[in-house]
């Protein structure tokens, strides 16, 4: 994310790509936050926006990406994408209708609201989808729920569960950055039954799982916590890397804590999407590849 095309970013797309290459990075993943179509959903620095504004703005967006894309092909790969969101029963079809606008190349699936309330905001307005979750049908659901905070962690796999059936993103992002002000809330069996339920789709149709270092900005260790990591491992989850960039000071952030991370528990392949931009546009296909020995990768010993 930059800058140019996110309020809560910095700096020039440009440069972005341009520290990547510096970085020693072989594919880079541009995938800007999809637009928001109600008022009530913009952020407190979107305050003087309206939703068209951020729908013009994901279109120039990809012009740009697409620039930057043909303009440094032979230096890194760049992949055009979306970071999805899940926040009314019509989320879906307006992300289906911006692939078919754009031709993009991938999504990252990602989850940023529960009850319609941003959860990985600030701890005020993850507080308010807290108390939204006294009335959820989770409480039905489960006779065992005792507190809010497993409600709200339910909701929020259970959102994107219907993501992932869905639009069966190539990414799953941050995967529960539902955490992110409950680092320490233990899993309940509950909780645990349908993260696996959400781990085995992914698994079925073949995407790969996000270690997203920005986790270490907030937690101790990257998302997904080792907990959900085990799980992902167990079930044979293709993992991929990501910095959740956002801004050039970013690039690479916290990647000398996500090879630690990678080591503790033995990760030795990761999987990485790629596209041939010296064929033909309509010939070009996004494809899942593996890299294996990834920790005896010289790219750890760059400037990150």
């Amino acid at each position: 994310h930059s800058g140019q095309f996110c309020e809560h970013a910095k700096g020039k797309l440009e440069e972005i790509v341009i520290e990547a290459i510096k970085k020693k990075f072989l594919v880079y993943g541009l995938s800007e936050h999809c637009p928001r179509y109600r008022v009530q959903d913009l952020y407190p620095e979107e305050s003087h926006l309206q939703p068209s504004d951020l729908s013009k703005t994901f279109s120039e967006f990809v012009i740009e990406a697409r620039r930057l894309q043909e303009k440094y092909k032979s230096q890194i790969t760049l992949l055009v994408g979306l970071e999805t969101e899940n926040i009314t029963s019509s989320s879906t079809t307006e992300i289906k209708n911006l692939i078919s606008q754009h031709d993009l190349d991938y999504l990252v699936g990602s989850i940023h609201h529960v009850h319609e309330t941003p959860i990985d905001l600030d701890l005020e307005t993850f507080e308010i989808a807290l108390s939204k979750s006294a009335s959820s049908n989770n409480l039905i659901e489960s006779n065992v729920v005792n507190s809010l905070e497993e409600n709200l962690f339910a909701s929020y796999f259970d959102s994107q569960y219907q993501l992932l059936k869905d639009l069966k993103p190539m990414v799953v992002g941050h995967f529960d950055v539902i955490r992110i002000f409950r680092p320490n809330f233990e899993l309940t069996d509950f909780l645990i039954k349908k993260i696996e339920r959400n781990i085995e789709l992914v698994v079925e149709y073949g995407g790969l799982f996000e270690i997203n270092s920005a986790g270490f900005k907030k937690l101790q260790c990257a998302y997904p916590q080792r907990d959900i990591f085990k799980l992902i491992i167990e079930k044979g989850g293709k993992l991929t890397i990501s910095d959740d960039c956002h801004s050039p000071q970013s690039v690479g952030m916290n990647y000398h804590k996500l090879y630690d991370y990678l080591k503790e528990f033995n990760i030795n392949d990761l999987y990485y999407l790629d596209i041939d931009l010296e064929k033909p546009k309509q010939d070009r296909k996004v494809v899942v590849k593996v890299m294996k020995n990834v920790l005896d990768h010289d790219f750890w010993n760059g400037e990150l």
